[in-house]
């Protein structure tokens, strides 16, 4: 099969490293597949790419610009499938492969988004949707958000969930990530976007004696600034480590204690899936999700309920025993998201589709 993925860029993200990790996968079952982005930087997820044969594509154009569909349009009868992820990519792609008899498909990467805040955009995603030939969600919940959002959808839908190679990053090493050994590490992988709250944890941190517990960001983005000046605000600068954009986030999982996902909402969030696959305790916001991956397994606690985050993760650091019966079921609960699982499901789907 000829395979194009359509997504806003290859930034560090979820739903990028999705794209990244499937066209891998399938390039290695020796499908062709190439990526058409919006925002061409050059990037981790690009080079990993670039270096396994996948051809990158910029568009040249903003993320919301519909210059990028004409563009679209005199690329999408060159392939057998095209699949787009996230909102922009998901419309251009539908209107740039209409009248070309194009199979295209759609990945819903999230519970929710901003869009679903207008009743009048239901409309706009209904028009948009009935032109895909499959949709899929990645998880159960976002597929029942998906059909309360669209009222009714005619177009095949169905839930492929994500997948990691979990064997990766529960075989890392973190001898080499430089920490203080009495200090409780406790690590957040998230882009310090709005839909994240590492806010809290850092509010959690503040609550706890700061010569014994240390907070790991490791990530970048728009509230980063934001971030430093609550940092600054707490006065907690000395138990707080920004390391910024990563390539070696199994490692940093791998030498920490504990390891959290503080958010306001998730599709289902990679992150949180590498974070339970190293052997160590997990602890998230109890939001949509979230819950559904992290409940029987992890720790729980309220949305921006930084007095109870600081309560589990002084109780983690006290109770070994507690924390490794925790960690313990967070592995096994990663061993149901693994990659491989992941691109059986959509090989077969193209392969349906195209028969």
């Amino acid at each position: 099969m000829k395979i194009l993925q359509v997504i806003t860029s290859l930034l560090p993200g979820g739903a990028e490293k999705i794209v990244t990790d499937l066209s891998l996968g399938l390039k290695a079952r020796s499908h062709e597949v190439d990526i058409a982005v919006f925002e061409g930087s050059d990037t981790p997820f690009k080079q990993r790419l670039e270096q396994n044969d996948c051809r990158v594509f910029y568009l040249g154009h903003s993320f919301y610009s519909p210059l990028n569909i004409p563009a679209l349009r005199r690329m999408v009868a060159d392939y057998d499938i095209v699949h787009s992820h996230n909102s922009s990519p998901q419309l251009f792609t539908a209107i740039a492969a209409y009248g070309k008899n194009i199979p295209i498909v759609t990945t819903e990467h999230n519970t929710t988004n901003r869009k679903r805040q207008y009743k009048l955009l239901a409309f706009v995603d209904r028009c948009m949707y009935k032109h895909y030939t499959h949709i899929v969600c990645i998880s159960p919940l976002t597929h029942t958000l998906l059909l309360q959002h669209l009222g009714s959808c005619s177009t095949p839908c169905s839930v492929i969930q994500n997948g990691i190679d979990v064997a990766s990053f529960h075989e890392a090493s973190g001898n080499n990530i430089s920490r203080d050994p009495n200090k409780t590490i406790i690590t957040e992988v998230a882009g310090f976007r709005p839909q994240k709250d590492q806010d809290t944890l850092l509010r959690a941190l503040a609550l706890l004696p700061t010569n014994q517990f240390e907070v790991w960001l490791v990530g970048d983005g728009e509230r980063r600034t934001k971030l430093e000046e609550l940092v600054h605000e707490l006065h907690i600068e000395k138990a707080v480590k920004f390391w910024g954009l990563r390539d070696d986030i199994p490692q940093l999982l791998k030498a920490s204690d504990i390891i959290c996902m503080s958010s306001h909402y998730e599709g289902l969030s990679l992150s949180s899936i590498e974070g339970m696959s190293v052997g160590r305790p997990f602890v998230a916001s109890d939001v949509n999700g979230l819950h559904e991956i992290t409940e029987g397994a992890g720790l729980l606690f309220p949305h921006q309920d930084a007095q109870a985050l600081a309560t589990l993760l002084s109780q983690l650091a006290n109770d070994p025993t507690f924390a490794n019966d925790i960690a313990q079921r967070c592995y096994q609960r990663a061993l149901q998201f693994d990659l491989q699982k992941m691109v059986d499901a959509y090989e077969a789907l193209y392969c349906n589709i195209l028969q």
